[in-house]
C-alpha cells in the first residue's frame, strides 16, 4: 500500500511526498486507518519505525477535514502529550510539515522557555497542542489554555512519561478534558505499568503490537568490543578519525563524562559537542540545530538524546558507556537506522560494565556480536593517539611485565 492509497487530503499527500515518505511503515499501516475512523488506539512499537508520523497523518487529515477549531482563543482541538521538551518541538515540526497547506495550526508549550510567546500563540488560535505536562498544566491553572473542547487526546511514549513520573499528571488530565474523545496512545515497550494506564484512558481501542523478538531494529548492525574505562577515548579517537565524514551519537553516563570527552576529543583536534540536562534549554535545542545542519558531526550525549529524536542521516552511534538500564541501549542505538536507513552501533565495554552488557543481552533476547581485538591491535590504537599528554609506552611496558614478557617495543 501507498500513501497515495489513503482517503487523504492531496495538500497531506504533496507534503508526504516532499518529506520523503514513500511507503507506510509497519506501524503507519495499521494505525493510520483505524485513526482516521475515529477509533481509539492502542500502539506498541520499538523507537525509528515511524511513529510520529502514524499519528499526526490522520490528525491532520481529520483536523482539516472533520474538526473545527473550538475558538479563536486557547480553545484547542487536538492535544500530544510528550514527555520531554526535545520531543515536544520535534514533534510540532513533524505536524506542521504535514500540515503545510492546509488550515490546521500547531504549536508546543514546555518548559525551561519564557511562556509569553506560547501564550500569544494560543490567543492567536492553535488546533493542534504538543505540550509537556508541567507546562500544559501551568497554563491550564493560569487560565490561559482551555482543554474541555478537546476531541482527540494522544499520549506519545507513555513509557518515557511513567519512567518520569508523569503518571499524576496524567491521571489529573483526565478530569480536565472531555470524556467523549478519542484517544491514541503511543508506546515503545509493553509492561503491566503501562497496560494499565492505558486501559484507564483508551476505550475499546484497536491494539497494534509492532515488537519483533529483538527489539533493536533489523537494519541496525550493532556490536560491541571490550576496553578498559581508561582508553574509551582513544578508541574513540581512533573510530572518528577513521569515519571523520560520518555523524556520530555518543552516549555517555553522566554530565561530568560528557564534558570530559568533549575536552578529550578537542586534545586531538576533534570538533564535537556535548549535550545534558543541565544545559539551558535553548542552548539545547540550538545545539541539536547545529547537529541537524551538520554543522557538527559529534554529539557527546547523556540519554536526554536516547528517546524518540529524530535527527536525520546519523550514520553511527557509539555507546561510549553501556547505560545501567537495558531498555536504554535499545533506545540509544535507535538514534540510528532510522525508518528505512541502515544504521550501524558500537559498544564500548569496560570490565565493571560487564554486568551491563549481560543485562542488555538478555533484554534483546540476543548475544550482541563482539569486535574481537587481539592485544597488538589493542596497543596499536593506543599509540596511535595524538593526546601528548598519554604515556602509552608505560602502559604497554607494564602490561608485558604483567604477561612476564619483555618489551619489545
Amino acid at each position: 500500500m501507498k500513501f497515495d492509497d489513503y482517503s487523504i487530503s492531496e495538500s497531506i499527500k504533496k507534503q508526504i511526498q516532499l518529506l520523503g515518505y514513500k511507503k507506510p511503515t509497519d506501524i503507519q499501516f495499521k494505525a493510520i486507518e483505524p485513526i482516521l475512523k475515529g477509533e481509539d488506539v492502542l500502539a506498541i512499537a520499538q523507537t525509528g519505525t515511524g511513529k510520529t508520523a502514524a499519528f499526526a497523518i490522520p490528525i491532520v487529515e481529520l483536523l482539516n477535514t472533520k474538526f473545527k477549531r473550538a475558538k479563536k482563543k486557547s480553545g484547542i482541538v487536538c492535544l500530544v502529550l510528550e514527555p520531554t521538551r526535545e520531543l515536544a518541538l520535534q514533534t510540532t515540526q513533524v505536524i506542521q510539515k504535514i500540515a503545510k497547506g492546509s488550515n490546521v495550526v500547531t504549536a508546543s508549550v514546555f518548559g525551561g522557555v519564557e511562556q509569553d510567546t506560547q501564550i500569544k500563540k494560543l490567543n492567536d488560535g492553535v488546533d493542534v497542542l504538543v505540550a509537556t505536562p508541567g507546562r500544559m498544566f501551568d497554563l491550564i491553572s493560569q487560565g490561559h489554555l482551555d482543554v474541555k473542547h478537546i476531541k482527540i487526546l494522544c499520549i506519545d511514549e507513555a513509557d518515557l512519561m511513567l519512567d518520569l513520573g508523569f503518571i499524576k499528571d496524567l491521571n489529573d488530565l483526565m478530569r480536565h478534558i472531555p470524556q467523549k474523545r478519542q484517544t491514541l496512545f503511543f508506546s515503545a515497550t509493553i509492561t503491566k505499568k503501562i497496560k494499565d494506564l492505558a486501559y484507564t484512558i483508551v476505550r475499546n481501542a484497536i491494539r497494534i503490537q509492532i515488537s519483533p523478538k529483538n527489539p533493536v531494529a533489523k537494519n541496525i548492525i550493532h556490536a560491541v568490543v571490550f576496553v578498559e574505562m581508561d582508553d574509551k577515548r582513544f578508541f574513540l579517537e581512533n573510530v572518528l578519525k577513521e569515519y571523520d565524514e560520518n555523524k556520530f551519537v555518543v552516549f555517555v553516563r553522566t554530565k561530568v563524562r560528557a564534558e570530559r570527552v568533549v575536552a578529550a576529543m578537542e586534545r586531538v583536534n576533534i570538533k564535537s559537542e556535548f549535550l545534558h540536562g543541565g544545559i539551558d534549554q535553548k542552548e539545547r535545542f540550538a545545539i541539536l540545530e547545529r547537529f541537524r545542519k551538520g554543522e557538527n558531526k559529534v554529539l557527546i550525549t547523556t540519554d536526554v538524546a536516547a528517546r524518540g529524536i529524530d535527527i536525520p542521516d546519523v550514520d553511527y552511534v557509539i555507546n561510549y558507556d553501556l547505560p545501567d538500564v537495558s531498555e536504554n541501549y535499545v533506545h540509544r542505538v535507535g538514534r540510528t537506522g532510522r525508518g528505512m536507513k541502515k544504521g550501524q552501533a558500537l559498544a564500548f565495554c569496560s570490565s565493571e560494565e560487564r554486568k551491563y552488557l549481560e543485562a542488555i543481552e538478555a533484554y534483546t533476547g540476543e548475544e550482541i556480536a563482539h569486535y574481537e581485538l587481539d592485544e597488538g591491535e589493542y596497543f596499536d590504537i593506543l599509540k596511535d593517539t595524538e593526546d601528548g599528554n598519554y604515556n602509552w609506552q608505560k602502559l604497554i611496558n607494564e602490561a608485558n611485565k604483567e604477561e612476564g614478557k619483555e618489551d619489545e617495543w
